[in-house]
């Protein structure tokens, strides 16, 4: 008997020590009256303008979550803008260093193990940037050739799988952000930039000559892309879908997406020309967290 109220004992210890061990994002917020957010600074989604100004559609979107996540802790609340790598982004979040982050994250079953995710908020297809004159239409046309991705992102993965499929032979190179991804295409040390469209259209957007380079080939994955927090923080993964609910529901996610999307943008003033796409617009209409591996993805 003496034996099984020492097990029991022990058994609402752990428990207890379980949840102890759960996090609770928004009370340290409230304490210290920040979010110490994750941002990108060479995404198409987030990305910097210099000066220590991060701009783009999710930073947009995360900042009125931020607004919302004010009233929910009762008090005004500063932004305490971090910048995150591919590589790093899931440590950071892991360690406490970020409070949650809105950049160009797919959500996968892998990454779940790890971390959650909000609703998704854009749905990327997947593609390549080519200089205009390479030749290069279709990834089969990448047989020989250098291809450029960024370490750390869902992308290389995709990149491998399709080159055992097409039965091809490219050597690949891997940049240590986007912007340096970009950079080897536009130096000309890969002849294709594998990646995200909209991180394509951002970095072209921004390139020295934007009309030297063009999108082109098959959509090679469709990805869920959502602001990424704590495991198991189901209070601040509650606060930040109630906010993205709202943004849905008055328009206001929709204008902000025609903003970033479809209007010149800094810092050239170059309009992407992205019209709001149907699985997007599904995503909205059906606010969920379905990972990459529910879109039919191989």
């Amino acid at each position: 008997m003496k034996k099984l109220v020492v097990t029991l004992a022990l058994a609402a210890l752990a428990c207890g020590g379980a949840f102890a061990q759960a996090p609770d994002t928004l009370a340290k917020i409230k304490e210290r009256g920040a979010v110490n957010l994750g941002v990108r600074d060479s995404s198409g989604l987030a990305f910097t303008i210099g000066g220590g100004k991060y701009v783009g559609f999710h930073t947009e979107m995360a900042e009125r979550i931020i607004g919302d996540l004010s009233k929910d802790v009762g008090k005004p609340l500063t932004i305490n803008y971090q910048v995150i790598t591919s590589q790093n982004r899931i440590p950071l979040i892991q360690n406490g260093t970020i409070d949650f982050e809105c950049g160009s994250t797919t959500n996968n079953t892998a990454r779940q193990k790890d971390v959650d995710f909000a609703y998704t908020t854009y749905v990327e297809e997947v593609r390549m940037a080519v200089n205009k004159n390479s030749g290069i239409k279709s990834i089969k046309d990448l047989n020989g050739k250098t291809v450029v991705t960024t370490t750390g992102t869902t992308s290389v993965q995709t990149l491998r799988k399709n080159e055992r499929a097409q039965g091809i032979d490219f050597k690949t190179v891997q940049g240590k952000d986007h912007a340096d991804s970009f950079l080897l295409l536009e130096a000309g040390r890969a002849d294709a930039f594998v990646m995200d469209g909209s991180i394509l259209a951002a970095n072209i957007a921004r390139a020295k000559n934007p009309k030297d380079f063009e999108i082109v080939g098959e959509v090679l994955s469709v990805e869920p892309i959502a602001c990424m927090l704590p495991k198991g923080d189901e209070k601040l993964r509650q606060a930040i879908n109630a906010s993205i609910v709202r943004q849905i529901k008055d328009g206001s996610l929709a204008k902000l997406y025609d903003k970033w999307f479809m209007q010149p943008i800094p810092p050239n003033n170059v309009t992407l020309n992205m019209p709001l796409s149907a699985s997007t617009k599904a995503a909205w209409e059906n606010p969920n967290d379905k990972p990459m591996e529910a879109y039919g993805n191989k």
